[in-house]
């Protein structure tokens, strides 16, 4: 294998230290660009077969525009949820509020490991997001509309750039290095088709399973708060978690020891943290034949610690610096079996 001069190594070392500033000077829009990115490589199958028929940039648009359509409607059902089930959502915070209020209540009473302060401030970020989410939706709307515009941006611009770009870059690498991105690029594609395909099919399974645990609860609008356990699910910030600790809180709130149990025990392990620790990691490990323990790692690791582009970011790292490994392993084995077999010739 040719070493690559070093050169050679001069423009790809620049680009990615511009890279680097770059990400480090738009952190806060770079969440927007890695998922756009990220769907982009996925749905780039889909822009290849449609530009076969219709010129590439027709496709790209065509392609985003689905995207957009799609996340619209996903939006529009979740306002009339909402809309239409306003009332119990205000009751619930209303009663969460009342209970904190009470001087007389000590939540670590029931063992829950949060101070009144931080519950209120928990308490006021979920009332902000469910019950006065048009407040805030006015409120942050420029920040959301540049935040829109940067994903749809990038998803469209990759589509439509996608293959160009990797062409100029294959070409101008030296070939060792392309080499390598030509042999990582496919276990990458694969980690980002099982990451949004895992997505969706856990965000239906919990609103399935979440049924009989409502029911059981005996709260009524079991259909609602399944939606909303499956809603926050498929947010990767927020996750079903999200939705049984607001309920846990209202069982509380309302001393309903029993609906505590059902909500921690049946709710909060089977229905939240089965599909996170187990579901999740096997079935997206499986795709890229890695460990689902060390999957679950970048899963959870990338969120924690960089949020929704976490969500993507921490697979991808954890698949890229795995199978970086496994090539080294290999093409080191290949090298010592090439040499063997030299010195048995001679």
């Amino acid at each position: 294998m040719q070493t690559p001069r070093i050169n050679d190594l001069y423009p790809i070392a620049i680009f990615c230290i511009l890279a680097l500033v770059g990400i480090i000077v738009l952190w806060s829009v770079m969440d927007m660009v890695f998922v756009g990115a990220s769907l982009a490589i996925v749905l780039m199958p889909v822009h290849r077969r449609l530009s076969a028929k219709v010129h590439p940039l027709i496709s790209a648009l065509l392609v985003t525009g689905g995207v957009l359509i799609g996340a619209t409607g996903t939006v529009l059902i979740a306002y009339q949820a909402f809309s239409a089930n306003a009332a119990t959502l205000s009751t619930m915070f209303g009663a969460i509020g009342t209970w904190l209020a009470d001087p007389a209540t000590n939540p670590l009473t029931y063992g829950v490991p949060f101070s009144k302060t931080t519950l209120t401030t928990m308490l006021a970020e979920g009332n902000s997001i469910f019950v006065d989410y048009q407040a805030t939706l006015i409120t942050y709307l420029p920040v959301i509309a540049f935040k829109l515009f940067v994903f749809f941006f990038s998803l469209a611009a990759l589509l439509y750039h996608g293959d160009l770009l990797r062409d100029r870059f294959m070409k101008r690498a030296p070939k060792p290095l392309s080499e390598y991105v030509s042999r990582l690029s496919a276990v990458t594609v694969d980690t980002l088709y099982a990451i949004y395909v895992v997505q969706v099919a856990i965000s239906l399974l919990t609103f399935f399973i979440a049924l009989p645990v409502f029911y059981l609860l005996g709260y009524g609008n079991i259909l609602f708060y399944s939606f909303l356990a499956a809603f926050c699910e498929l947010i990767p910030v927020l996750g079903s978690s999200s939705t049984f600790v607001l309920m846990g809180a209202y069982a509380l709130s309302l001393h309903d020891t029993r609906g505590v149990f059902i909500l921690f025990v049946f709710g909060y392990l089977i229905v939240s943290c089965v599909p996170e620790i187990y579901i999740r990691p096997v079935l997206v490990g499986r795709r890229v034949k890695i460990n689902a323990i060390i999957m679950f790692i970048g899963i959870i690791g990338g969120l924690l610690t960089m949020g929704l582009a976490g969500f993507v970011l921490g697979p991808v790292i954890i698949v890229t610096l795995i199978t970086t490994y496994r090539i080294y392993v290999k093409d080191r084995r290949n090298r010592r079996i090439s040499r063997h077999r030299t010195r048995h010739d001679l």
